[in-house]
C-alpha cells in the first residue's frame, strides 16, 4: 500500500546502503544479500559506487532541467577551470602535479625568501642588530670575519701549548701593530705558516695565510671562505687561512663605524635596560638567556611561517586545494579514507587542533577515528621552526629537507592508513566524496593575507605566552642545579654542577639512545614538545650551546622524524580526546602516533649507521629489532585485505554540533 514515489524513494536509499534506512526496514537477510550481489554488480558495470552513482544521475538529471531553461552561449566549449582541470586533474599527472606544488611551496618558505627574512630577524631584531637597509654590512662582515678568525688561530695556538699572552695582552691595550706582531710571531713558531700569493683561481691573492701540518709537512692550504676549517681532506689539523693585514689593520670592527646607521637588535637593548637598572646576575641571566633567548628563537620562524601560509592560503582561496582533495580520493579510496580526510590534513598545515576537530564532517565513526590518529603526521606551523632549524644548522640550508618533511608526513598518513584499515578495528568500506569544484578565480588580496595573519597570529601569541613561561622553567633547570654539596644557582657555585635539566635529561635520554640522541637537552626538548611542538626549538637555544654539539646530520636527521611524527602537543591531545569522546581510543591514538614514530626514527637511524659504516655495540641488536619492525609494516602493509561484515554505527551529532 506505500505509494510509488515513496517505494522509489526507498530503494533509491538502499542501493545507496543508507545504514539508517537498512535498520528502518529491516529487510530478511536472504533478500538483503540478493539485493548486494545486484548493487555489485551495478558498481562493477558502472566502475563507480553504488552512493556516487546515484549522486552522479542526479545532477545528470539537474543539468538537463538547465538545458531546457536556458542556452549557453559557447555550446561545446571548455571553460578555463575545465581546460585547468585536464591537466591537473589528470589520472597520471595530478599526483606529480600536487607534489610539484607543494615541493615548490615548502622550497620557497624554507629554503629561499623565508630562509633571507628568517636570518635578518635571528641575527639582526633578536641578534646584535642590523645595518639599516644593508649599507655598510658586507665590508662590515669581511672585517668582522678576518678578526674573528685571527681569535680563532690565537685559541688553536694556545691549545697546542704556545704561549699567547703577548698577542692577548696587546689586544687589552688596543695596541693594534704589537698585537700584529705577536700573532705573526705566534703563527710561525708552529707549524709553520707560508705566504700564499695565488688562489685556487688563479688570482692574485696577497696576504692569504695558511698553515702547513707540523710533522709531515702536508700542505693544508684552504681558501678565505673556508677560513673556519679544522682538518684537511688528508686528516691533517688545518685551522684556516686569513686576510692577515686585513685582520690588523683596525683592530676588532665596531659595526657602529659602518653604513649609515646601526640598528641595535632586542637582546641589546634589553641588557643596556638591564645595566641601566643596576639588576642582579641572575635576573640579566633569566631575561637574556631565557626569556629572550628561547621566545627570540621560536619568533625568529615567524617569517617562514608567514610566507608558508601565504601560499597555502592562495592554493585554497583560489580552488586548486579542491581539486587536491578530488585527486587524493583515489588513493585515499584504495587505504580505506576518502578526500574527505585530506580536508582535516590540509587544515592540519596551519594547527593541529582545528585539524582534528574538522573531523566532524567525516560521517563515519570509522573512518573518522582514523583520520583523527593521523592528521597530525603532517607538520603543522609548529613544526615548521624545528625543520628550519634542524635545516639550517645541520644540513646548511638544503632544499629538500623541508619538502621531504611534508611528504614523510603524506607517506605516514598512507602507510599507517593501510596498516590500520587492515586490522578488525578499522576494517570496512570509505565513505563516498563528492564535493563542488568551484571554478578557479583569482581570490581577494584581502582574504588571502587575513587567512595569512590569523593563523600567524595564533602562531605569535602562543610564543608569547606558553613558550615564555615554558623557557622560564627551562632557563631554570639549566642554571640550578647540585654543586659543592648543595642546591643553588650554578654560576654562584666554585665548581661546576649538575642541573635539574641534566638530572631528568640523564632519567629519560636512555629511551632515545637507539635513536641516536640521548643527550639531556635532546631528550628534553623532545619531552617539552609534547607541552608545545614550538618547545623544542626553545629548549635547544636556552639549554645547549649549539644543535652541532648535540647532534650529527643523522642523529638529527633522526630527532627530526621523531619529533615531526609523535604525538601532538597538549591542546592537539586535548582535541583528540573531544573528539573521540572515550579515554580508550585517545590513548590508543596517541601509543600509535608515538610507537609509529619511535619506529620510523629507529629503523632510519640504524640503517644510516649501517650505511655508513658505524654500525657496533648495542646497534648490532637495534638494527636487528629495526630489520624485524620494517618486516612487519610490510606485511601488514601487503597482506590480503578482509572486508568487515559488520555494519558500523554512524556518529551522533547533536543539534549544538550542528
Amino acid at each position: 500500500g506505500m505509494p510509488a514515489d515513496r517505494q522509489r524513494w526507498y530503494a533509491i536509499k538502499i542501493f545507496e546502503r543508507d545504514e539508517k534506512v537498512l535498520a528502518e526496514l529491516k529487510l530478511d537477510p536472504a533478500i538483503l544479500s540478493h539485493i548486494e550481489e545486484d548493487i555489485k554488480e551495478t558498481e562493477k558495470l558502472l566502475d563507480d559506487d553504488a552512493e556516487a552513482i546515484i549522486i552522479n544521475e542526479r545532477y545528470n538529471y539537474i543539468s538537463s532541467i538547465l538545458k531546457g531553461c536556458f542556452k549557453r552561449k559557447n555550446v561545446g566549449k571548455l571553460t578555463v577551470s575545465e581546460k585547468i582541470d585536464k591537466v591537473v586533474t589528470h589520472r597520471v599527472a595530478a599526483l606529480p602535479i600536487f607534489a610539484a606544488v607543494m615541493f615548490l611551496v615548502y622550497y620557497i618558505s624554507v629554503s629561499t625568501v623565508g630562509t633571507f627574512v628568517t636570518d635578518f630577524t635571528n641575527d639582526g631584531v633578536f641578534g646584535d642588530g642590523w645595518h639599516l637597509f644593508g649599507v655598510g654590512s658586507d665590508q662590515y662582515s669581511e672585517e668582522a670575519d678576518a678578526w674573528t678568525l685571527v681569535g680563532e688561530l690565537m685559541a688553536s695556538a694556545e691549545e697546542k701549548g704556545i704561549d699567547v699572552s703577548a698577542y692577548t695582552a696587546a689586544v687589552e691595550k688596543g695596541d693594534i701593530a704589537a698585537a700584529k706582531t705577536a700573532a705573526a710571531d705566534i703563527l710561525a713558531q708552529h707549524p709553520t705558516y707560508t705566504n700564499v700569493d695565488m688562489d685556487e683561481d688563479g688570482k692574485n691573492d696577497p696576504y692569504l695565510w695558511s698553515y702547513k701540518d707540523a710533522e709531515t709537512l702536508t700542505p693544508a692550504y684552504i681558501t678565505a671562505d673556508d677560513f673556519l676549517g679544522y682538518t684537511d681532506e688528508d686528516g691533517n689539523h688545518v685551522v684556516g687561512a686569513f686576510e692577515i693585514d686585513r685582520a690588523f689593520a683596525t683592530g676588532e670592527p665596531d659595526p657602529t663605524d659602518y653604513g649609515w646607521l646601526w640598528v641595535p637588535g632586542v637582546p641589546v637593548l634589553v641588557e643596556r635596560g638591564l645595566t641601566a637598572l643596576n639588576t642582579p646576575d641572575w635576573l640579566n641571566s633569566l631575561v637574556l638567556d631565557g626569556i629572550v633567548a628561547g621566545v627570540g628563537a621560536v619568533l625568529g620562524f615567524v617569517p617562514q611561517i608567514f610566507v608558508l601560509f601565504l601560499f597555502l592560503a592562495f592554493l585554497e582561496a583560489c580552488g586548486y586545494m579542491a581539486r587536491v582533495a578530488f585527486v587524493l580520493d583515489r588513493i585515499f579510496r584504495k587505504f580505506g579514507l576518502s578526500g574527505k580526510s585530506f580536508i582535516p590534513i590540509l587544515i592540519g598545515t596551519g594547527c593541529g587542533v582545528p585539524g582534528i576537530m574538522a573531523s566532524r564532517t567525516i560521517e563515519n565513526e570509522r573512518d573518522r577515528r582514523m583520520t583523527i590518529i593521523t592528521t597530525t603526521f603532517i607538520p603543522c606551523s609548529a613544526k615548521l621552526p624545528i625543520i628550519a632549524m634542524i635545516t639550517a644548522t645541520l644540513f646548511g640550508n638544503a632544499w629538500w629537507v623541508a619538502p621531504l618533511c611534508y611528504f614523510v608526513g603524506i607517506a605516514a598518513i598512507i602507510v599507517s592508513g593501510i596498516m590500520l584499515k587492515k586490522t578488525k578495528l578499522f576494517a570496512g568500506t570509505p565513505a563516498p566524496f563528492v564535493m563542488e569544484l568551484p571554478p578557479y578565480h583569482l581570490p581577494p588580496v584581502s582574504n588571502v593575507l587575513r587567512s595569512m595573519w590569523e593563523r600567524g597570529w595564533s602562531f605569535i601569541k602562543k610564543a608569547g605566552t606558553i613558550i615564555m613561561l615554558s623557557t622560564i622553567v627551562i632557563w631554570a633547570g639549566t642554571m640550578f642545579g647540585t654543586g659543592d654539596g648543595g642546591f643553588g644557582y650554578l654560576p654562584d657555585m666554585a665548581e661546576g654542577g649538575k642541573s635539574i635539566l641534566d638530572y631528568i635529561g640523564s632519567a629519560i635520554g636512555w629511551i632515545f639512545t637507539p635513536l641516536g640522541f640521548s643527550e639531556p637537552a635532546a631528550a628534553v626538548a623532545t619531552l617539552m614538545g609534547l607541552v608545545a611542538k614550538e618547545e623544542v626549538v626553545a629548549v635547544l637555544e636556552v639549554a645547549c650551546e649549539s644543535v652541532p654539539a648535540v647532534f650529527t646530520p643523522l642523529s638529527g636527521f633522526s630527532f627530526l622524524l621523531f619529533n615531526l611524527l609523535c604525538a601532538p602537543c597538549f591542546a592537539a591531545m586535548g582535541a583528540i580526546r573531544r573528539e573521540m569522546n572515550n579515554w580508550k581510543w585517545t590513548a590508543f591514538a596517541i601509543a600509535y602516533q608515538c610507537g609509529f614514530a619511535y619506529a620510523i626514527s629507529l629503523i632510519v637511524y640504524q640503517f644510516g649507521l649501517l650505511f655508513s659504516g658505524q654500525m657496533g655495540g648495542w646497534n648490532i641488536l637495534w638494527l636487528i629489532i629495526s630489520i624485524l619492525l620494517l618486516l612487519g609494516m610490510c606485511f601488514q602493509l601487503f597482506r590480503p585485505y578482509k572486508e568487515s561484515t559488520k555494519l558500523e554505527k554512524t556518529v551522533k551529532v547533536s543539534k549544538k554540533n550542528k
